[in-house]
């Protein structure tokens, strides 16, 4: 019964954000607590919840003081050079942003924190995907399967948790698993060609001066870019009312405001460019080397960040209500989610599930559990955490592959195919972070990437099978 009311209550959060029939945020409470009330554990509801708080108390921090410093970041110019140069070798093309941002997702993946890896990337690909009216969800959708990709690297966390797990060495298992996750990672870029040549499609390519004549706004002009064949130019209003007609109009005039490129904003420090980016960079070279727990590193560099560019108390509060609605927004998305997850694994719904699984898997299978546990991977990882599929599933997929003399290396190395998947699961905090700070329901998020990410996920398994590393 734990099972099937498990799957029913992943598959209902799943249809009503979906269907936008509720807000991400209610879903994730409303849903859970009803089906604790349907186990009869709703007395234990308040137990659950505050175990899920707890558990993610630091990550929804880390989150709150990081978004604040990237803000002031984007706020002061210090990636404005980053998004000039991209445009610049993108020359306005749809298809070269798209691939220039699974190219930058990847990159900065490097550092293992996928909350960090998106705050950057939106940060630097929002204004030109706004600018030129892309599709936001492309963007969201093809930085995070570039970073599901590179999740598996060893300190990005499920590497890690699957040696823990098995006990062996996360080298071990992560040098040889290289080649097919280069595959993957090359499957991501040919993705973004193809959704890149869609948007050129839809958009049309524009000149750089048509772009970049559109950067200051002002309330004399409303910018339509790219809403039609390419020939599209600003165009001038009367009385500071818009000339675009319907949804262009519309876009047009909610745009007005936006100045992520703005030469002339008031926020730049282009005194302190060098301070900040010294900063920053201190601030990602203490978190790969672990210097200090995250959520620490954030908070001490957004105070000193504030302090610094920003000295007087009234330009400090301005900042904090500037960027007050993404941290309401994604804090609160993480609370949410502490219900949903504490609720899954306090009533055991989790390890129902995951045994169901294991059980339904054939004998005659015995011999192909690397394979099994590869295609697990896939829709477990995300239906669970990486710790509950990790150190709940794993051991047990393993210990069947032995008895058929599959060995755990191949195991472990099958296990972290569905990682592109994951970066997008709602119990992943960091996947709110990157559809909050891009302005992209977590619906229409799910709906484009799931099919993308799957297929990205099976290219890495059919690459490891190749290869003869799975």
């Amino acid at each position: 019964m734990l099972t099937i009311l498990g799957f029913a209550m992943i598959a209902t959060f799943l249809v009503l954000i979906m269907m936008k029939k509720m807000s991400p945020i209610a879903a994730l409470v409303l849903i859970p607590a009803l089906f604790c009330v349907a186990v009869g554990k709703g007395a234990k509801l308040g137990d659950y919840v505050i175990e899920g708080v707890g558990n993610l108390a630091p990550t929804a921090a880390m989150l709150m003081f990081a978004i604040v410093y990237f803000g002031v970041m984007i706020d002061v110019g210090l990636f404005d050079p980053i998004v000039r140069g991209i445009l610049r070798f993108c020359k306005a093309d749809p298809m070269r942003i798209v691939v220039g941002t699974a190219v930058l997702a990847a990159i900065v993946s490097l550092d293992g924190d996928g909350s960090t890896t998106f705050m950057i990337t939106v940060s630097a690909m929002y204004p030109l995907y706004k600018r030129l009216k892309m599709s936001l969800v492309v963007m969201t959708g093809v930085a995070a399967t570039a970073n599901g990709v590179m999740n598996t690297l060893p300190w990005g966390g499920p590497t890690a948790r699957a040696a823990t797990a098995l006990k062996l060495d996360a080298g071990d298992i992560f040098v040889p698993m290289i080649p097919a996750l280069g595959v993957g990672l090359v499957a991501v870029l040919l993705l973004a060609v193809v959704l890149g040549r869609r948007e050129r499609k839809r958009l049309g390519t524009l000149t750089l001066d048509e772009v970049l004549a559109t950067e200051t706004v002002t309330e004399s002009e409303t910018v339509l870019v790219g809403t039609g064949g390419g020939s599209d130019r600003t165009r001038k209003s009367s009385g500071g009312s818009g000339t675009g007609t319907g949804a262009d109009g519309d876009e047009a005039n909610a745009d007005e405001g936006f100045k992520g490129l703005d030469p002339g904003r008031a926020t730049l420090r282009p005194k302190l460019y060098w301070f900040n980016a010294g900063l920053t960079v201190a601030l990602l070279t203490a978190m790969i080397t672990e210097l200090m727990p995250i959520p620490v590193l954030f908070l001490l560099g957004a105070a000193l960040a504030l302090t610094v560019n920003f000295p007087h108390m009234p330009d400090q509060r301005a900042r904090i209500a500037a960027h007050a609605d993404n941290v309401l927004n994604v804090s609160g998305m993480v609370f949410a989610a502490a219900v949903f997850t504490g609720v899954l694994s306090g009533t055991g719904m989790v390890d129902h599930m995951a045994d169901w699984l294991v059980g339904a898997i054939p004998d005659g299978m015995g011999p192909h559990m690397a394979i099994v546990t590869g295609i697990l991977s896939i829709p477990l990882t995300y239906f669970m955490s990486n710790d509950g599929f990790y150190f709940g599933v794993v051991p047990v997929l393993a210990e069947a592959g032995a008895a058929h003399g599959v060995s755990p290396l191949e195991i472990a190395r099958a296990s972290l195919v569905g990682q592109p998947l994951h970066m997008s699961s709602p119990l992943v905090p960091a996947v709110y972070v990157l559809v909050g700070m891009a302005k992209v329901e977590f619906g229409d998020h799910t709906r484009f990437t799931v099919k993308w990410a799957v297929l990205t996920s099976l290219v890495v398994l059919c690459a490891g099978l190749l290869f003869g590393i799975i």
